[in-house]
């Protein structure tokens, strides 16, 4: 496995971690995700994502099961939780949002589900309109103090967001937000590699990137339909199979165009994809999801593809792509 500095930070994340967003408690049971937590552990993965929105909550209570029957060693592994949308299904305004009240008990509610002291990471998961940034800072500085969270960062926000919250931070003499989740793919760039670009330096931060795959459309496996066993088959997600398949068939016809580069490779169109964000030296890690044990073990090997994206296989891809 490699290993990444979260950002300027002195935490080292693994550069592929496991995360149970969807899969969780849906696709994934108890004696599954036993047996995935255990396989990415063994290969070096030390962050696990979650949120308390997965599943209403039940994904975390899930991997939280499996990790106390696990025994892992605490200092081995990473575990994030991520507070804006709330566990209930039909949450009221105190169950939901940034406000002080929600942000510190949704991370006692983590805390309990997660079955662990302290968070190791915890993220904002959408920027709140509602409830002023200061008060957001405020509520992640105090849980930071109290050791309750290790690290605190974003998801999803502007760039004019993080730099107000950083603002905040520094003139009240308080921890500032150290990294963001954004998804990053090859078809969903903008935000990372422009929006974010003076960020890093400027910050020091770091991304715990999301949805490498595009939600599976890069693995090449729509190209033909919507299989029923795959993500975008699961009731609840009609929004995400609209999200995926938009664009009148064009994001599918960039994709067919990888599918020619990974077999000159030799590898498959997941690893390529996996692979190319890995490039960014901006990505902390790349968050991996799996349903079952050959697709976890299959997307670990992505490592190995890294050393072959060489400057002409980039400017291949990136024709593809447009």
């Amino acid at each position: 496995m490699l290993y990444r500095r979260l950002g300027t930070s002195g935490l080292q994340l693994s550069a592929l971690s496991f995360g149970a967003w969807v899969t969780f408690g849906q696709q994934v049971g108890r004696s599954l995700a036993r047996d995935l937590l255990a396989m990415a552990h063994d290969r070096g993965v030390n962050f696990f994502d979650n949120a308390e929105v997965y599943n209403h909550g039940v994904a975390e209570t899930l991997m939280g099961d499996v990790l106390a029957d696990l025994r892992f060693p605490r200092d081995s592994y990473c575990v994030s939780s991520k507070v804006f949308f709330g566990s209930r299904a039909n949450p009221l305004p105190t169950q939901r949002g940034l406000s002080r009240k929600h942000v510190i008990e949704a991370c006692h509610q983590a805390l309990q589900r997660l079955r662990v002291e302290h968070l190791d990471l915890y993220f904002c998961h959408r920027a709140d309109p509602d409830t002023p940034i200061e008060e957001t800072v405020a509520a992640m500085d105090m849980l930071v103090r109290q050791g309750k969270v290790l690290y605190w960062g974003t998801s999803e926000w502007s760039a004019d967001e993080i730099r107000e919250a950083h603002r905040v931070a520094r003139e009240n003499h308080m921890v500032a937000p150290r990294m963001e989740q954004p998804q990053y793919n090859l078809l969903h760039r903008e935000r990372v590699e422009k929006e974010y670009a003076d960020l890093y330096g400027a910050f020091g931060m770091g991304t715990t990137i999301w949805s490498p795959l595009a939600s599976g459309l890069l693995t090449g496996k729509y190209n033909d339909g919507i299989p029923d066993e795959s993500r975008l088959a699961q009731p609840g997600y009609e929004w995400l199979r609209s999200a995926v398949l938009e664009e009148g068939g064009d994001r599918l016809t960039k994709v067919r165009k990888l599918a020619p580069i990974a077999a000159d490779l030799g590898v498959t169109q997941t690893q390529l994809a996996v692979a190319w964000c890995l490039l960014n030296p901006h990505v902390s890690t790349v968050m991996l999801g799996a349903s079952r044990l050959e697709q976890l073990e299959h997307n670990l090997r992505a490592l190995d593809v890294v050393a072959k994206l060489d400057d002409a296989v980039i400017k291949r891809i990136e024709a593809a792509v447009g």
